[in-house]
């Protein structure tokens, strides 16, 4: 569950039925499973990042791992600084109930008493922008985005109205659709409400109080000691990420954080350290989309959890909370491509004795890769779905319509898995040696596409 807009293969990875009851492991034990897991992933360039596991208000796991420089050598450690994307949204969540415990607005209020030109904006209301239920165009999908609002500083007017007279994708209340207009929206209502800037909010009535020291808002342009550079694996290779200024996402995506702070920050949420308990209990109540105020809520093994995740250019982020098991898991990562959901469950498996799997590792043979060139061409899944099967050097990629591009490795001449999904891929040849289609195996199904050219 990372509330993001990450496709995966087309059968979607769900939670039921991943993993079978085991025995509950010792301390030790799941202190060296961990490690040997999240070292799985380093070795294959698919982790870079920090990791922290806590249960029963203690930490039982937290190390680093990779590198936050990795042109100059300087590894993550524990006090290295991530930026955390889309988990900004829980403190923004926070901020706005703060300001309600103070008398100083209402979830009830619409989005005209902020903003009174706003088309439809006396249907909105906060409630709807912290649930995810306003009907508001998600604006980084809108064009221009990627070449312009993501590249230049832009204020938060500047963003709002690139969205504001977009017709509404459904009426206020309707249902669930994540957008990061809402909170985009609502960290202007902080601002207006407060009188001071969203980040010097989040660090007075947050940050202080908990004591969370390594955690900030990322203004354009700054100077941040202890943080963390974005990769990507880019043809096997790991390579800077996309440039991003981050002040843009504001209160939807724009604060840094550690594992440790982040570690602080769920303490307190049992707490009455920042509002008090009834309040606190709204923000986990869920509502459509089984999301609360900043948090996804949903069960794994059987077990309620509060979590949320973020992806941004060069980072992957995730925290899930087991509240009734007082069991916290943060996982921070400077790799875009690091399955995070995927970890943070199996991680999730690894305590509670659930069964997992250490990721499946490529094998390098060249007799494999000459082969590729039979493999590259499409393949018709169905009238509206084809895999593009693509070369470039030793690795293979597909990528199926109106999805990203991804590598997919060879386990054998004929078996081909990608990275972060459950799944295999199997060519086929006929009688003559013609690779003629591609089987796609994922969660039980099999499903055929013809070589079509």
């Amino acid at each position: 569950m990372n509330f993001t807009k990450r496709h995966l293969i087309i059968i979607s990875l769900t939670l039921a039925g991943l993993f079978n009851p085991q025995k509950t492991l010792a301390g030790e034990d799941i202190q060296s499973k961990i490690d040997e897991y999240i070292r799985a992933y380093e070795e294959i360039n698919w982790f870079s990042g920090a990791i922290l596991v806590a249960k029963d208000n203690k930490v039982i796991f937290k190390k680093a791992y990779g590198k936050a420089d990795y042109g100059n050598n300087i590894p993550n450690t524990l006090k290295t600084k991530f930026r955390i994307c889309s988990l900004t949204k829980p403190f923004t969540a926070m901020a706005i109930m703060q300001l309600e415990e103070k008398g100083l607005l209402s979830l009830n209020d619409t989005l005209s008493k902020y903003i009174p030109d706003y088309p439809a904006g006396d249907k909105i209301t906060i409630y709807h922008l912290l649930t995810h239920t306003s009907g508001i165009v998600n604006h980084t999908e809108l064009p221009g985005f990627l070449t312009d609002r993501r590249l230049k500083p832009c204020s938060v007017n500047e963003t709002i109205n690139t969205f504001k007279n977009k017709p509404l994708e459904f009426n206020p209340g309707e249902k669930f659709e994540y957008s990061n207009s809402n909170y985009i929206l609502l960290g202007l209502i902080i601002e207006k409400v407060s009188g001071v800037p969203y980040g010097d909010f989040i660090r007075d009535n947050i940050f202080k109080p908990l004591e969370m020291h390594n955690s900030g808002f990322e203004y354009h342009g700054q100077e941040i000691e202890n943080f963390a550079k974005g990769y990507v694996l880019a043809n096997g290779n790991i390579t800077d990420a996309e440039f991003r200024v981050m002040s843009n996402a504001h209160a939807s995506g724009a604060l840094y954080s550690t594992v440790e702070d982040l570690y602080r920050w769920d303490r307190a949420l049992y707490t009455e350290k920042l509002i008090d308990k009834s309040k606190l209990n709204d923000m986990f109540k869920p509502h459509k989309g089984k999301y609360g105020y900043g948090w996804g809520i949903d069960e794994i093994f059987n077990k309620k959890i509060s979590a949320h995740g973020g992806e941004i250019e060069g980072f992957e982020t995730y925290m899930t909370r087991f509240v009734d098991d007082d069991v916290c898991i943060i996982t921070l990562s400077n790799f875009e491509h690091a399955p995070i959901g995927k970890i943070n469950i199996e991680l999730a498996a690894i305590l509670f004795g659930e069964k997992y799997e250490l990721p499946r590792k490529a094998k390098k043979d060249r007799a494999i890769y000459e082969k590729y060139k039979d493999y590259v061409g499409q393949y018709k899944l169905n009238q509206k779905l084809t895999f593009h099967i693509t070369q470039n050097g030793d690795h293979l990629f597909c990528q199926l319509t109106g999805q990203d591009k991804f590598e997919i490795h060879p386990e054998s001449e004929t078996e081909f898995f990608p990275r972060g999904f459950d799944a295999t891929i199997t060519f086929e040849r006929d009688e003559k040696g013609k690779v003629t289609k591609l089987i796609l195996h994922q969660r039980g199904h099999t499903v055929p596409a013809p070589k079509i050219k």
